[in-house]
């Protein structure tokens, strides 16, 4: 039997398996088959992927987050989120620290960003724009609002990794179906992404406020990507009208969050602040060898469920 939490962060939805209290122990390709099987939405549960909340000896947890195809992302900013209220009310404690692949994060639990939803806040780093950090290949160290030939021709992208590797272009109006063709693409230029990349659109609201949408690596287009926003606020701060220092109003498909970017000497963080909204748990059996799973119970959380529509609603009124 598996027991499981299904979460979301700005509709950016996950299997949440909390390994440390269950004493579940699974072996690398039971994670990526695990992901392959539960995170299919026509016959799994349904997902952007699997949260692995798991002992750490550096934190008070560890998070592993493999996405829907098996592969495992360096860090998952909406996930990282759920992961931090399933910690923090574990623990009992307002702020923890969370294990990633690349750092120890601080996150809390913060100030709501909308009445009734419970926001936690969790630190986004290392920021980089050197290209090695994506991986990148290009003719220059970095890629500062630059076109990348292969790619296209009518855009400008700029290139960090929050660690995960980015490529965001501000634009006048957000086309999805550009944004799917183009996402689709850089991920096929190996020779220019080896590891792949997200590809985020901006579009420029008002000051200090920002619409994203983005093809996420190993996922495509989906409803939010928390280092997506993240990374699309700093390239707003930088080469738009954004402000450092202060929350930045990020509108997504599946709602909204807040992001401060503060810059100490040449270093850049972000703060990502935003719901963790539990949708149902569940318990269920499963078989890998056969590939088949089936239910066993589940409870849903209504109220989260309501609360978080009002929040929806508002953000779609935004754009």
């Amino acid at each position: 039997m598996l027991e499981f939490i299904k979460c979301h962060g700005s509709g950016n939805d996950f299997i949440l398996i909390d390994e440390m209290t269950h004493n579940y122990t699974f072996t690398e390709d039971e994670r990526r088959d695990l992901s392959l099987l539960l995170c299919d939405r026509n016959n799994g549960v349904g997902s952007d992927g699997i949260l692995f909340v798991m002992p750490s000896d550096k934190a008070e947890a560890r998070m592993r987050m493999f996405n829907s195809d098996g592969t495992e992302a360096e860090m998952c900013g909406n996930g990282l989120r759920c992961v931090a209220r399933h910690v923090i009310e574990q623990a009992g404690q307002s702020n923890v620290n969370i294990e990633t692949q690349k750092a120890v994060l601080a996150v809390e639990q913060t100030a709501e960003i909308y009445d009734g939803i419970d926001t936690f806040s969790v630190a986004i780093e290392p920021v980089s724009f050197e290209i090695d950090s994506l991986p990148m290949n290009f003719e220059k160290n970095e890629v500062l609002d630059e076109v990348i030939p292969e790619l296209s021709s009518k855009l400008t992208f700029t290139a960090l990794s929050v660690p995960n590797p980015h490529i965001v272009t501000i634009v006048d109006e957000v086309d999805q179906s550009v944004l799917k063709a183009d996402g689709e693409k850089a991920n096929q230029l190996k020779s220019v992404f080896p590891r792949g990349v997200n590809v985020s659109f901006v579009q420029i609201l008002e000051k200090n406020k920002i619409f994203v949408q983005t093809y996420e690596r190993g996922v495509g287009l989906t409803n939010a990507c928390g280092t997506a926003m993240s990374a699309s606020t700093l390239v707003s701060t930088i080469l738009g009208p954004n402000d450092l220092d202060v929350p930045i109003v990020v509108i997504n498909k599946g709602g909204l969050v807040n992001c401060v970017v503060e810059k100490a000497e040449r270093r850049y963080t972000i703060q990502l602040r935003g719901n963790a909204t539990n949708v149902y748990t569940a318990a269920i059996e499963f078989d890998l060898v056969h590939k088949r799973w089936d239910w066993i119970e589940s409870s849903v959380h209504q109220n989260e469920i309501d609360i978080y529509e009002k929040l929806k609603e508002y953000a779609a009124s935004q754009v």
